[in-house]
């Protein structure tokens, strides 16, 4: 499969530097102020954008994200919300990889089929979906293929030389390995670790490699594409965002300009000489 995904790690190879996958949730803290934050993500450096599918269980998520879930899903945002935003956002770029993370039970609840159709048409290119292993593929990961989205799956310090290849099987555009163990954004990133991880995994495989969960500062963003091909950023931004409201839980009018501005500091680590 070539697309968006793929274009876009072989344009950041070519330029010699590693990638800035950023995340935030679809609808939060109001589908309009995130609408206009995932605009203009990219300009203020994002290489490739984690859109999250609220939903009420986030298990794997962290009080973060968790949180955002909540905002997005008071305000309102649905997962049909969440794929007109990503069609809004094609409007204006056609180029920036988007990649939809969350829970299988939204997709469900939508219809796989329905959904699958409905994300390639708005522009989607890839899927993570943190609740579906590998002995599950039919469910929803063989037809999202056949549908010509990327299948992006997790890797974890745990996972073995004995389960890689199930991780590996049917998965495209890039392998995410998640850095620390636990929920998402209660850690910070260990730069041997991930070395010494990234290593490993390229034995197994030449698919790009990203790694997230504690990465939050610039230097945790530099550090860690000196070894993996991207770093992802989440709840470093989606704290950012929480800062940026009033105690209602609406979007302060600063919230877009300071986000961004969050975004272009921490873009620098992978920008800088």
């Amino acid at each position: 499969m070539t697309g968006r995904i793929e274009a876009r790690f072989a344009a950041l190879k070519a330029e010699g530097r590693g990638g800035l996958v950023t995340f935030i949730t679809a609808g939060d803290p109001d589908p309009e102020t995130s609408k206009a934050l995932v605009r203009r993500l990219p300009k203020a450096g994002a290489d490739l954008i984690e859109l999250g599918m609220p939903f009420t269980d986030p298990m794997a998520d962290g009080p973060a994200i968790q949180a955002s879930s909540q905002r997005a899903l008071r305000a309102g945002m649905t997962l049909k919300l969440t794929l007109e935003a990503v069609a809004d956002f094609r409007e204006s770029d056609d180029e920036t990889p988007i990649i939809l993370m969350g829970y299988f039970n939204p997709i469900y609840s939508y219809g796989a089929g329905k959904f699958l159709k409905d994300a390639k048409d708005a522009g989607v290119d890839g899927l993570i979906v943190v609740d579906l292993p590998p002995e599950e593929d039919s469910e929803l990961c063989e037809p999202a293929i056949a549908a010509g989205l990327n299948w992006i799956r997790l890797a974890t310090p745990t996972t073995d030389a004995k389960r890689l290849p199930a991780v590996l099987k049917n998965t495209s555009g890039f392998l995410y390995y998640v850095s620390i163990m636990g929920i998402t954004g209660t850690k910070q990133v260990q730069e041997d670790d991930v070395r010494a991880a990234v290593e490993r995994l390229r034995e197994h495989t030449d698919m790009p490699i990203a790694v997230g969960f504690g990465i939050k500062t610039r230097s945790d963003v530099q550090s860690v594409t000196q070894a993996a091909d991207a770093a992802v950023v989440g709840s470093a931004i989606v704290n950012k965002i929480a800062s940026e409201l009033y105690e209602d839980g609406s979007a302060r009018p600063s919230l877009v300009t300071e986000v961004l501005g969050f975004v272009r500091e921490i873009a620098i680590g992978v920008r800088s000489e």
